[in-house]
């Protein structure tokens, strides 16, 4: 051609007026094409001009092509003129044989560019076609690594070859589609063609075969239809080659699939491995989280058991917060019969139709597999997806694995469980040993004990017994808060037919697990009392002596108490016992230690009165005798001496200090003189009464500013007590409160009924309104000798304190200073009438 420069639109009219098609080059480019080259691709001129010129080429020729032209371009090579054959297939498929003619053009600019003349090949036989397309495909099939990429090359290669087909895969029990469509209606001959790996050809009414079935090798891989017009018996021999071809290719893209697949399980083994060897072993919920995820489910659950017969209980889930109304339902679907398969089970189409029923909807397929635990049937579990995402074998294969992981996971939980639970019961065991070590009354220990055991044993309430050996009864003597009150009263006959009393006869544990369908064997009154729905009773005994009675009680609802917590329960009523006996070994020698100390310090006491009393005998026999005759000197020097002025001051002054002084000796012989107390019941109230006025007068306070209020119980029972000496003990604290209040006042005197350490009482209070004694004297206003009255004589009240000691009472004294004093005495009431 001419080398003068062409510019697009001349070579666009150039090229318009061939009627073969025809193409401009330039560099890699397809820049022009003429309207026969559009036809024959089947492309508009938009998606077919400035397009790379290699993708209108046969792909196996891209790479020399590509450096061919590379060569041409650069001047290094002279353009050839040669065929290329399979260009780019048209719009219907078919793949156009064509020879091209290259030459070289100027284009405006100087640059170079390639006129391509193409004219399109004799069309061969048929034969040769198919033959050439099925090798084409069978060389495509070998880069293939899924059995889904060997069903689609397979069928594009046919597709090309002018056939269509489809594959009938086999169960084990029978062919059917792949993608579900209705079967033909010649299935025998698939079948033959299977059983006896030969093709077989169909089509008996027409004139010529319309279709064929192709052996695949293996049962497994099935069978292939091919259909199509012209489908000539000759072409049995290629046919039977690519389906062994095919075959092939199927068998080793399951060998890879099963490959892989064995690797992602080991992989995904490996990483629930890790995942459960945290120092902290994840939860139930955490490990089917993880297992869904991997095994892509919609949806898991654990149903667990902790008896062989036992309901399976809702362990864990994941996927169905939004169906916790119908997860029961859901379970027993697959979960009733997979307990009895060993290797799990896929669900059937009808179990399928339930799970979309039971779920409304969100799941179409599930599989389940059952978990053993010391070899027996633990529980299920279970994985769903939504339709159209069925499970395989394979899935069903790594469950049953990653359920021997659930079982260690399980096992670990359960191990630290009861770690933890031991831990537990061997700090609250270890702070009832501290607990009862420091408590050395029985009072003490049983309170402490019955919350202990309320906590150990993880109860509703707790209530203990002691056992009275002298009436033969049981006690109530500690209890949960809510009972505590009302079990210190009660009492039960031990040859009563209640609970408690059977367990303190037998002298071993005793339980009922569910209160309302035991007909008898406890007390109806107690457990409708305590709402008890279970009950465990535990004798307390030490050294086969019985002790008391434990009995706890859940009213939450009824309750299995095992052997492992029985045990623990009576080991921790043995340290008990254990504790109370010890207790009450401490009370008795604390109690003998005290009669000791008692009797010693009343020796001591006797003595030191038995030696006071003869001191005080002899001052009063040689102080006496010269008072007696200070007394007639002065009655005499009154007589005879009209006296006055000073003399008759220092006359008063020697009578009055003698009076004094013959009043200290008369106090001393009465706080030395040893006294029996004649006890009578008599009436506090009138002695009390008559105290008052005898205090008044010798009180001076007839006409003072002193006021007397009396507040006596008119009921007051009668008290055993020796009336001249107690009229004497309110008459010195009475007449105390009147020298205490020397501007002044109000004297109150309460008399009432009273319970005091367990004891009852007459209680008697006389309140002043002095000045009060200072906090630091309070201890020895009792002591004899001790006065803080310039005039007294420090006897009063330690006359006092002797007379309630003889009558078993007791005084006592509150003051506070500026406000006034209260003295407290306290006699013993008389026991109670015996009845006749």
């Amino acid at each position: 051609m001419s080398q003068m420069p062409y510019s697009q639109g001349a070579l666009r009219t150039l090229i318009e007026t061939f009627g073969n098609p025809m193409v401009v080059l330039r560099q890699r480019e397809l820049w022009l094409a003429n309207a026969a080259f559009l036809r024959l691709v089947g492309l508009s001129r938009e998606q077919v001009e400035g397009r790379p010129a290699l993708d209108f080429v046969n792909p196996d020729e891209h790479r020399r092509l590509s450096a061919l032209f590379q060569r041409i371009l650069e001047g290094d090579l002279r353009t050839p003129s040669r065929v290329f054959r399979r260009l780019v297939p048209s719009s219907d498929g078919r793949m156009h044989e064509l020879a091209a003619a290259m030459q070289d053009v100027v284009l405006e600019g100087g640059e170079k560019g390639l006129l391509v003349n193409l004219f399109e090949l004799v069309e061969r036989p048929p034969s040769v076609t198919m033959a050439e397309r099925l090798v084409e495909t069978s060389a495509r099939l070998v880069g293939v690594h899924s059995e889904e990429e060997v069903f689609q090359v397979a069928l594009e290669g046919l597709a090309s070859a002018g056939f269509r087909a489809s594959f009938l895969r086999w169960d084990g029990k029978e062919l059917f589609l792949a993608d579900g469509s209705p079967l033909p209606e010649e299935m025998g001959l698939a079948a033959e063609a299977l059983g006896e790996g030969r093709a077989i050809y169909g089509g008996v009414e027409a004139g010529e075969a319309t279709h064929v079935y192709l052996p695949l090798g293996d049962a497994r891989n099935g069978v292939l239809l091919v259909e199509g017009r012209g489908l000539d018996p000759t072409h049995g021999s290629t046919l039977a080659l690519f389906a062994k071809v095919v075959g092939t290719a199927l068998s080793e893209a399951r060998v890879e699939a099963e490959r892989m697949r064995g690797q992602w399980e080991l992989r995904v083994l490996a990483a629930v491995a890790r995942f459960l060897a945290q120092p902290v072993p994840p939860t139930p919920e955490s490990f089917l989280e993880r297992l869904a995820g991997l095994l892509s489910a919609d949806a898991a659950l654990l149903l667990l058991r902790e008896e062989p017969d036992a309901p399976f209980v809702l362990t864990a889930q994941v996927g169905l917060a939004e169906l916790s109304g119908a997860v029961t339902s859901l379970g027993s679907v697959l979960g009733d019969t997979a307990v009895k398969v060993e290797q799990g089970r896929l669900s059937t189409k009808g179990e399928e139709k339930v799970l979309w029923d039971v779920s409304g909807g969100r799941f179409g397929s599930g599989l389940a597999v059952r978990i053993m635990r010391g070899g027996q049937v633990s529980g299920t579990l279970q994985l769903f997806r939504v339709p159209g995402r069925p499970f395989q074998e394979a899935d069903l294969r790594l469950l049953a694995t990653m359920v021997e992981l659930l079982v260690t996971l399980l096992e670990q939980h359960r191990l630290r469980a009861e770690s933890a639970r031991q831990l537990s019961e061997t700090r609250l065991l270890l702070e009832l040993a501290r607990t009862t070590a420091g408590v050395l009354d029985s009072a003490g220990i049983l309170d402490v004990a019955a919350d202990f055991l309320v906590r150990l044993l993880d109860v509703s309430d707790c209530h203990i017994f002691l056992y009275d050996e002298q009436a033969k009864l049981l006690r109530g003597a500690a209890g949960s808060v809510t009972h505590r009150d009302f079990l210190r009263g009660l009492t039960l006959p031990l040859d009563d037919g209640s609970f408690t009393s059977r367990v303190a006869r037998e002298r071993r544990p005793l339980f009922i697990e569910d209160v309302d369908k035991t007909s008898g064997g406890y007390s109806p009154e107690l457990a409708d009392r305590f709402q008890a729905k279970a009950i465990l009773g535990l004798p307390l005994t030490s050294r086969d002596e019985l002790i008391g009675v434990v009995v706890v009680d859940d009213t939450r609802g009824p309750r299995a108490f095992g052997p492992a917590l029985i045990e623990l329960a009576e080991a921790t009523c043995g340290q008990i016992a254990l504790s109370i006996a010890n207790a009450r070994l401490y009370e008795s020698l604390w109690g003998s230690y005290a009669e000791l100390a008692a009797a010693r310090a009343e020796m001591v006491k006797r003595e030191r009165l038995a030696a006071l009393g003869e001191l005080s005998a002899i001052v009063a026999h040689e102080v006496r005798n010269p008072l007696g005759v200070i007394f007639n000197a002065v009655t005499s020097l009154r007589r005879l001496l009209k006296v006055e002025g000073d003399p008759a001051m220092l006359l008063d002054i020697l009578t009055e200090e003698s009076d004094r002084l013959n009043r200290i000796v008369a106090d001393l012989l009465d706080f030395t003189r040893p006294r029996d107390p004649i006890l009578q019941p008599e009436d506090l109230g009138r002695v009390l009464l008559d105290a008052i006025e005898a205090a008044r007068v010798q009180g001076g306070s007839d006409n003072s500013s002193v006021r007397f209020v009396a507040e006596v119980d008119p009921h007051l029972p009668p008290a055993r007590m020796d009336r001249r000496l107690i009229r004497q003990a309110l008459i010195n604290v009475l007449v105390n409160a009147l020298q205490a209040m020397p501007q002044g006042g109000v004297v109150t005197v309460k008399a009432r009924r009273e319970l005091h350490g367990g004891r009852d009482w007459l209680r008697s209070d006389v309140s002043d309104q002095g000045m009060g004694i200072p906090s630091e004297l309070l201890h020895r206003v009792f002591e004899p000798f001790f006065t803080t009255k310039a005039q007294g004589t420090g006897l009063g009240l330690a006359v006092v304190r002797r007379i309630l000691d003889e009558h078993g009472g007791e005084i006592t004294v509150e003051s506070t200073p500026g406000r006034g004093t209260t003295f407290t005495i306290r006699l013993p009431l008389l026991p109670p009438p015996t009845p006749q």
